[in-house]
């Protein structure tokens, strides 16, 4: 089998960060092309993979998946021996309830604080329907831990799927200076030593520099 991920700038596209976390959570190997976003040529450029217009795409022997949470779960049925998801049913079921609730959910943070990499600097004022969502999701990953049955620093003890869904919204309140609850902190601490993530900082925060 082989995969083929396309994907946006590493600097600001967290869709595709979802995308490329859950490959390497599978553990296998990829081939990567990435289209630069807002350029005039964006667009045509991704439409020659998809119709969606929108990445992350996974090109796979069975066509072409789009969207990273569609990714995600064909990742899961595929390699079911790296266990994506938690082993457990109770706990598997709070993770895809998570990253259900990520990925539809959130807009106003989503719309306020657009992820970047390199950003290092506080909102100088905090809307309310913000701090509603940066509440709620401290609160899902409280919820989370305590639906785990592994011990470990991850929302599941382990490095899961639900850990690639929240990997961007952890940058975004690191980057946007976002004061949370310790067990929050250490969680985003987590997020920030985790090989895969770091190696997608690394080649994001390049981009810049290049």
């Amino acid at each position: 089998m082989s995969y083929h991920l396309i994907i946006g700038d590493k600097l600001y596209s967290s869709w595709s960060l979802r995308g490329a976390l859950a490959l390497e959570l599978a553990g296998v190997p990829y081939e990567e092309t990435l289209i630069t976003l807002n350029q005039p040529d964006t667009r045509k450029r991704i439409l020659e993979f998809s119709a969606t217009g929108k990445v992350p795409l996974l090109k796979t022997e069975h066509g072409v998946i789009a969207d990273s949470l569609a990714i995600a779960e064909y990742l899961a049925e595929r390699h079911p021996e790296a266990q994506l998801w938690p082993a457990d049913i109770a706990a598997r079921a709070q993770a895809r309830s998570a990253c259900a609730q990520m990925h539809s959910g959130f807009m106003a943070l989503r719309s306020t604080m657009p992820f970047d990499l390199s950003r290092d600097e506080a909102l100088e004022n905090m809307p309310l329907d913000v701090q509603v969502d940066i509440d709620r999701i401290v609160a899902l990953w409280s919820e989370c831990r305590l639906a785990a049955k592994e011990p470990g620093p991850f929302l599941f003890g382990k490095p899961s799927l639900a850990d690639a869904f929240f990997a961007p919204v952890a940058v975004r309140l690191r980057t946007y200076r976002v004061e949370v609850p310790a067990e929050a902190a250490a969680y985003i601490e987590t997020i920030y030593q985790w090989p895969a993530f770091q190696a997608w900082q690394k080649a994001g925060l390049a981009e810049r520099e290049g």
